[in-house]
């Protein structure tokens, strides 16, 4: 039985039907994701991660910081550090290069992420929301954190906008693609 026969069956037109919302969200018209839409390799900085700044045999100088707004990370005796769209290596080589600038002698310095960025996850989840990144996450990984799929869920891919994306374009994934910090994943509903 095709889709119009269906909704002439319980009475609705394919017209009416999108009025009340019966088709659902799969319906949405999205491109695949493109090849290398997902930054590949290092994990990089954005606003909201919470670090951990280690400057070897200088207690006061070490501490967790937060990477602000604006991208940036406040240390003490240097000021402000760019963050945003950084590694940790990289954000260590520029610490330790501040210090040597009349501070520390040979300093040696170590940064960790404690605490990534969310993710967010929408529609047909058990329990949508905001929930902390991890790494090596996919699609299929952030649903089993949300709750697992609903009975209406449609298991075969999800829609997607990437953190990354000025844009803020809307893309039709596979489930097992990966997810990013900042990124929006959303479950499908599925038709009957």
């Amino acid at each position: 039985m095709n889709r119009r026969n269906v909704f002439r069956l319980i009475g609705l037109s394919a017209v009416g039907a999108a009025g009340f919302g019966v088709t659902g969200c799969s319906t949405i018209d999205a491109p695949p994701e493109p090849d290398g839409m997902v930054q590949s390799g290092d994990y990089r900085l954005g606003a909201g991660d919470s670090l951990r700044v280690i400057v070897f045999g200088e207690d006061q100088l070490s501490g967790e910081f937060r990477v602000d707004g604006s991208g940036t990370l406040a240390m003490p005796l240097i000021g402000e550090i760019a963050a945003r769209n950084r590694t940790t290596r990289e954000v260590e080589r520029e610490i330790a290069q501040r210090l040597e600038r009349g501070y520390v002698r040979d300093a040696r310095v170590s940064v960790e992420v404690l605490t990534h960025r969310p993710f967010y996850i929408l529609g047909e989840v058990r329990n949508p929301g905001q929930y902390s990144y991890t790494d090596g996450m996919t699609a299929l990984t952030a649903v089993a954190i949300a709750g697992g799929y609903t009975y209406r869920a449609d298991d075969g891919f999800i829609f997607v906008t990437r953190g990354s994306d000025p844009d803020k374009r809307l893309y039709r994934a596979p489930i097992n693609t990966p997810v990013m910090p900042d990124d929006v994943v959303r479950v499908p509903e599925r038709f009957f």
